[in-house]
C-alpha cells in the first residue's frame, strides 16, 4: 500500500491596520455608528478574535489639549471650569448661576472667562453675593428671608457675569463689555504679561483653550459693583 503524501500548505496572512479608522465622538449619551474611512487596496481591518468586526484600539485625549468632553463630544468651557483648583471657588459660583453655566455649555457661543484666583475672592471685604449697596440702612441682616435670598442670587449673578466676556478670541486693545456690564474693558501686554484694564489686573495664565473659548486666571477680582 502506497503511503499517502499530504502536500505541505504554507498559509500566511498579513493584516495591515489602516490609520484612517475613525470613531466618531458622541455626546449626551447618544451613540452613533462607527464610521470607517475607505481602506487601501492592500488594507484589511484588524479582526478581534473574540468576535466579528474590527477591533479599534482605545485612544485617550491629551490632557493639555483635550479633544473630547466627559460625554464624548467636543470639549467646551463647562467641561474644564473645575479642573484647576486655584479657581474652584469661581467655578462653583458659575455652577450656581444657571444662565452662566448654560452659556459655557453652549458650543455656539464663544466666551472669555476671567476667573479670579481663590485667594482673590477670599480677601474680598464682602462675599460676592453681599453687594455693599444692599447694606446701608438695612444692615448686615438684609439677606434674611426669601427676598434676601433672591437679592443674594442676583448679586452673585452680577459678580459671575462681570467676569465673562462675550467674545473669544479677544484681540489686544479691543474694548468689549462683560455680560450685564456697561463698562468697557480691554487687555494690553505689559512686558509679556496680559493685563486687564481698567484696574491693571494681571492675567496669571490661560488655563484652558476649548471649542467655545478660553479660561483666563486673574490675580485679582474685577471691580464689579
Amino acid at each position: 500500500m502506497r503511503p499517502s503524501i499530504l502536500p505541505a500548505v504554507a498559509l500566511s496572512a498579513t493584516a495591515i491596520v489602516s490609520s484612517q479608522l475613525v470613531v466618531p465622538l458622541h455626546r449626551g449619551g447618544i451613540s452613533r455608528p462607527l464610521a470607517l474611512q475607505p481602506l487601501g487596496r492592500e488594507q484589511v481591518p484588524l479582526m478581534d478574535p473574540a468576535g466579528p468586526g474590527p477591533a479599534i484600539p482605545p485612544s485617550a485625549p491629551s490632557p493639555e489639549n483635550p479633544s473630547s468632553g466627559p460625554g464624548g463630544g467636543e470639549v467646551v468651557l463647562s467641561d474644564v471650569m473645575g479642573r484647576d483648583r486655584s479657581i474652584n471657588l469661581f467655578a462653583g459660583f458659575v455652577r450656581d448661576i444657571e444662565s452662566a453655566s448654560q452659556r459655557l455649555d453652549d458650543s455656539s457661543r464663544n466666551t472669555t472667562v476671567l476667573a479670579p484666583l481663590n485667594s482673590a475672592i477670599e480677601k474680598l471685604p464682602r462675599k460676592p453675593w453681599e453687594d455693599p449697596r444692599d447694606y446701608g440702612a438695612l444692615g448686615p441682616n438684609a439677606y434674611e428671608g426669601d427676598d434676601g435670598q433672591e437679592r443674594a442670587q442676583r448679586n452673585l449673578r452680577r459678580f459671575v457675569e462681570a467676569h465673562m466676556v462675550q467674545i473669544n478670541p479677544w484681540p489686544e486693545g479691543e474694548r468689549v463689555k462683560a455680560i450685564g456690564d456697561d463698562q468697557d474693558i480691554w487687555w494690553e501686554d505689559k512686558d509679556g504679561t496680559k493685563v486687564i484694564q481698567p484696574g491693571n489686573i494681571e492675567v496669571v495664565s490661560i488655563a484652558s483653550t476649548v471649542a467655545n473659548g478660553q479660561v483666563w486666571i486673574l490675580r485679582n477680582v474685577r471691580n464689579y459693583a
